[in-house]
C-alpha cells in the first residue's frame, strides 16, 4: 500500500493490533502508525475478498492498483467507509442475519477528532457493555448525535448489527455491535 504511504507489513500489523485493542476495549482511543487512520484501517481490513463501499477515490484507486479492491454497493459491502456524518444511508448497510450475524458490515468513519476528555469535544459518548468496566467516555468531533443514534439503532437485534471504527488523524475508537452508546 505504498500508494497510501502505508507499509504493507509494519504499518498494517500495528494497525491490526490497534484494531484488536480498540475492539476488545470499546471506547478507548488507540493509535495507528500512520495518518489518516481511516486509510490505515482500510489497508488492514480490505483485500480482494472483502467488498468495500467508499466514495474516497484515492483510497479506491490505491486498493485497485494493488489488486485488493472489490467494490460493492452499500447494501452488499463488508466494509463501508464513511467520510463524514450523513454520507451513507445507514438503513441500507448489512446487519447480517440471526444465522450469520458475522455477515454484518464494519463501518469505518472518518471523523475530525477523538479525545479522551469528552467535555472538550462537540459530542461526548458514553460506552457500556462487554469489554467496558462500568462505563467509559470519550469525545468525538465530526459525528452528530443523530448519526450516533442511527448507529445504535442498527444493533437493536443483537447479535445482528454493525461494528464501527471511528478514525481521526492517528487515532481510532472501536464500537463493536455488542456495546451500548449514549450521547453525553
Amino acid at each position: 500500500m505504498r500508494a497510501l504511504d502505508i507499509d504493507p507489513v509494519g504499518d498494517v500489523r500495528a494497525t491490526f493490533r490497534a484494531l484488536v485493542d480498540a475492539t476488545a476495549r470499546p471506547g478507548t482511543i488507540q493509535s495507528t502508525p500512520t495518518a489518516p487512520a481511516d486509510r490505515a484501517v482500510l489497508a488492514t481490513l480490505v483485500d480482494h475478498e472483502v467488498g468495500l463501499y467508499t466514495e474516497d477515490d484515492p483510497v479506491a484507486d490505491a486498493l485497485s492498483s494493488e489488486g485488493r479492491l472489490e467494490r460493492a454497493a452499500v447494501a452488499d459491502a463488508d466494509v463501508v467507509h464513511v467520510d463524514g456524518a450523513g454520507a451513507v444511508d445507514l438503513e441500507a448497510v448489512s446487519r447480517g442475519t440471526l444465522k450469520e450475524p458475522s455477515d454484518g458490515a464494519s463501518i469505518v468513519y472518518r471523523v475530525d477528532a477523538l479525545r479522551e476528555d469528552s467535555a472538550a469535544s462537540r459530542l461526548g459518548v458514553a460506552v457500556s457493555g462487554p469489554g467496558v468496566p462500568g462505563e467509559r467516555t470519550f469525545g468525538v468531533d465530526g459525528l452528530t448525535a443523530d448519526e450516533l443514534a442511527a448507529l445504535e439503532g442498527l444493533t437493536v437485534d443483537f447479535p445482528r448489527g454493525v461494528d464501527v471504527v471511528l478514525a481521526a488523524d492517528r487515532a481510532i475508537v472501536g464500537l463493536p455491535r455488542s456495546v451500548d452508546t449514549e450521547v453525553r
